[in-house]
């Protein structure tokens, strides 16, 4: 089992913790558990929350050190460092190897803490100028939903939050298991860290709608040899506005959402099946063994066959 432990302060955000809570710590039917998640907080008892509430926190910093992934779900005030025990608790658990990861404003612990040294981080839109000119060591990226550096991630907002703890999901366990999880959280599919943040554009009414029924009918084709051009016909667009449109709202092109999409099916045939690559290559409209094998080298710095060798047995 694959120990995940928040840190957590007053005041502590309620959704924040909420979203690595129903990730990592929901026992659900069907899906053997794999995790188990708690909380500790530097002072235990009761712990007040942006919600109005206080939450009973019964476990103290010691928690850490049994850690397999510290989470840091929000820090407020931004400004506040986290104590010296804090810290040195932190730093601890990473140099003893446990993952560390934070949600939100979580980042700016991190940061204080001297762990976003010299690391590509995020946080929230609205603070990420705050992240950099405190901390000029941190490459800060504004627009990603999450940075995954393997011993370190951080997501920006709230829900991207979400979207980080499964994409560890995956990371950990598989993109079948992590399917699971987000289908029985009524989840849309993975999102890649590198879309862009949600936040509000500079003329909002020229994002005209959604591309949600776009990407479902291109989802249920990716055994076709979709052309961008037949995409955008299928739109009635363009494919210059397509293009427009699948970049302010995805951060992405559709090209590169297509190939995602088909890597992300490559991923669970290879966890789920006994089909061989020239097989699950037509079927996700790959074209040949080959052409699979070059693109999810590339995405994910490793082959179909050592993938699943690492996961098939695991679903």
């Amino acid at each position: 089992m694959h120990r995940v432990v928040a840190l957590v302060r007053p005041p502590q955000a309620s959704f924040e913790l909420g979203c690595a809570a129903d990730v990592f710590g929901t026992r659900r039917g069907g899906i053997p558990a794999r995790y188990t998640f708690s909380v500790c907080t530097e002072h235990p008892g009761p712990v007040a929350t942006l919600a109005g509430y206080n939450m009973l926190v019964a476990d103290g910093l010691d928690a850490l050190d049994r850690a397999d992934t510290v989470l840091v779900p929000g820090w407020l005030p931004i400004e506040e460092p986290p104590s010296p025990t804090v810290v040195r608790a932190l730093r601890r658990a990473h140099q003893r190897g446990a993952r560390v990861v934070s949600i939100c404003s979580g980042a700016f612990a991190l940061a204080h803490a001297g762990l976003l040294d010299g690391r590509r981080a995020t946080t929230h839109w609205a603070r990420v100028g705050e992240l950099a000119a405190a901390f000029p060591a941190v490459r800060v990226d504004p627009d990603v939903l999450y940075v995954d550096e393997g011993d370190v991630a951080t997501s920006a907002g709230s829900g991207a939050g979400i979207d980080l703890c499964l994409h560890l999901v995956r990371a950990d366990q598989g993109a079948g298991y992590a399917a699971h999880v987000a289908r029985h959280m009524v989840m849309p599919p993975h999102r890649e860290g590198g879309q862009l943040q949600y936040a509000a554009p500079p003329h909002p009414a020229q994002i005209e709608g959604s591309l949600a029924p776009l990407l479902e009918w291109m989802t249920g084709r990716l055994a076709e040899p979709l052309a961008i051009e037949d995409v955008a016909a299928h739109a009635g667009l363009s494919p210059r506005t397509l293009a427009r449109r699948f970049s302010q709202q995805l951060g992405t092109s559709p090209g590169q959402w297509l190939l995602a999409q088909r890597i992300a099916a490559t991923r669970e045939l290879l966890e789920t099946s006994d089909l061989s690559l020239d097989a699950i290559a037509r079927r996700v409209g790959l074209s040949s063994a080959t052409n699979l094998r070059r693109r999810f080298v590339r995405a994910l710095g490793t082959t179909p066959g050592a993938y699943r060798r690492a996961f098939r047995a695991e679903t």
